[in-house]
């Protein structure tokens, strides 16, 4: 009998009881908006901010309505202006250059490796063409930032870090969002805590926290933040910045509270439910899988593996063998974005130049999420099914 699996790709745990408990109390005082609190009271979104801000080991944090709004507000926070040039991955998501193109800047796109990390080559002979790097952690992968941090450093390169994937991951045990200048975190459904959407920045330096709560909507209630700087900082800011309106609200910040308290034992969780399945795919014939370096800590919420160097029509011949018996796996090399899976060059908002190495690792990346609704047993099913339908294809 042909084994399939029934489970869903899509579906998330509920909110935790003590997340919905808080919720309900924030919609029965009806004060959702962050900056409207009574006598007294501190307000869910403050209370955010100054935990995470504590959890992370950052001075700062400011909750928005969302990760891409996150990032664009980094950009417009260290200085980025209408046509310049911001580095950033060749192999990310769209709102990584979409937050690039919505200030006017233009995304430079730097090469991806076979570890699916930022090519640091590349990067260092690009490094003398822009002063801003967008780093994005694409799919919770992290590069040696040691290393890319001496080369941003050398060449006056601020770092922003798009943390989307890597909220609780680390390199060699500095959290992932704490090397550079701004570290930004989604709160999107399919990201690590869930409140439908929402985002979270953090940073040590008092100027760039001070300009994003300007930016994000503060209307001079800067007081009312219990992660930022002093009032003398925004004084000094305040007539200069503009107001970007995309702040979080007290109902999603009530919902984000709890389960950022059980953010590491919900890392324990994915990363046996990746080991699993990494285990089940070692050593398939013409599968790459995707070796994690001894200095990186990393969440394994989804798992990618490399079909490198097959021809379009047997990779897509494997997705559909998948498909049909349940297992839905997304491929970066197709010829038309679905989905989430575009590339650097499907965003023609943005020139490109051609990347032939990086072109061939996109074509072979082929990924599938992991919820934490799939068991031990689903994930052992899982790579069972993906091992013999590669092999069946492979072999054919």
């Amino acid at each position: 009998m042909i084994e399939t699996f029934s489970g869903s790709f899509t579906q998330q745990e509920p909110i935790p009881d003590d997340a919905i408990e808080a919720a309900v109390s924030v919609l029965r005082h009806g004060r959702l908006h962050r900056y409207n609190v009574a006598p007294g009271e501190l307000g869910e979104t403050a209370l955010l901010e100054q935990e995470f801000a504590a959890q992370m080991g950052a001075k700062y944090c400011l909750a928005v309505a969302s990760g891409g709004y996150a990032l664009a507000t980094a950009l417009r926070a260290v200085g980025v202006a209408p046509g310049d040039p911001v580095l950033t991955n060749a192999f990310t998501l769209a709102p990584v250059p979409g937050s690039i193109a919505s200030v006017g800047a233009r995304p430079v796109f730097v090469g991806v490796t076979e570890g699916l990390t930022i090519d640091l080559d590349d990067l260092a002979a690009k490094a003398d063409r822009a002063k801003v790097l967008m780093l994005s952690h694409m799919r919770g992968h992290l590069c040696n930032m040691d290393r890319l941090m001496q080369i941003c450093d050398a060449a006056g390169i601020t770092v922003i870090e798009d943390c989307a994937h890597t909220m609780g991951a680390a390199w060699n045990g500095v959290a992932s969002g704490r090397q550079g200048a701004i570290g930004c975190y989604s709160c999107q459904t399919y990201k690590h805590v869930n409140s439908g959407e929402g985002g979270l920045l953090i940073t040590d330096n008092e100027e760039l926290a001070a300009k994003a709560v300007i930016l994000s909507g503060s209307y001079m209630l800067y007081e009312r933040h219990l992660a930022a700087p002093s009032p003398e900082v925004f004084e000094r800011i305040k007539y200069d910045t503009p107001n970007v309106s995309g702040r979080m609200d007290n109902l999603r910040a009530a919902i984000l509270r709890p389960q950022l308290r059980d953010l590491d034992a919900q890392v324990t969780r994915w990363n046996e439910r990746y080991r699993v399945l990494e285990e089940g795919l070692h050593g398939t014939p013409g599968l790459t899988v995707v070796e994690r370096p001894e200095a990186e800590t990393y969440v394994g919420s989804s798992i990618q593996f490399l079909l490198l160097d097959w021809a379009a029509e047997r990779v897509n011949e494997v997705i559909r063998r998948c498909g049909a018996r349940g297992v839905e796996l997304k491929w970066f090399g197709g010829a038309e974005p679905t989905g989430f899976t575009s590339r650097y060059d499907s965003w023609r908002y943005a020139e490109s130049e051609p990347m032939p190495a990086s072109d061939r690792v996109l074509a072979g990346i082929i990924d599938m999420r992991v919820p934490l609704t799939f068991s031990l047993a689903d994930c052992q099913l899982i790579a069972r099914i993906i091992r013999a339908e590669v092999c069946a294809v492979y072999q054919s």
